[in-house]
């Protein structure tokens, strides 16, 4: 075969260090727009953003020759410098350590933005901890409570 053909959808889900609710309203979009920058920087698909004072979720279409773990590496630390730089929050801001990294068929794909657009309604409902541990069971990963969450 002469080419790569490929259709890898990833979400992403990672929180501001130690859950603190510092992503304001009046600058989330700023944000929002300023990570989909990097990830088209690097050459990725943003499909959907979208999040909480708390965390961000979003989804992307990604080449197989991206590594997932320098470009979660590259968002965190430099939407760190933009909002710290940007003086948005009056505390320093920071994301938590870790992420969760879930993958989805083409077929999926409709649901899980309108899952992601739909964050704020969705918890209403639901906290933090329990959507995300909930992800974890979805897709059968272990893991141990004490190290989810700083």
């Amino acid at each position: 075969m002469a080419g790569t053909f490929s259709q890898i959808y990833i979400q992403v889900v990672f929180a501001v260090k130690g859950r603190d609710n510092l992503i304001h309203a009046s600058w989330e979009e700023e944000l929002y727009k300023y990570i989909s920058g990097i990830v088209k920087n690097k050459e990725q698909k943003m499909l959907a953003i979208n999040g909480m004072p708390d965390h961000i979720h979003f989804l992307i279409g990604m080449k197989p020759s991206c590594c997932l773990s320098d470009l979660v590496r590259e968002v965190k630390k430099s939407s760190n410098e933009f909002v710290n730089e940007k003086k948005y929050s009056k505390f320093k801001f920071q994301w938590q350590e870790g992420y969760g990294a879930f993958s989805y068929s083409h077929s999926s794909l409709n649901d899980v933005i309108n899952y992601i657009n739909c964050q704020k309604e969705h918890h209403r409902k639901k906290t933090f901890k329990e959507e995300y541990k909930q992800l974890l069971d979805k897709f059968n990963i272990e893991y141990k409570e004490e190290y989810l969450f700083e």
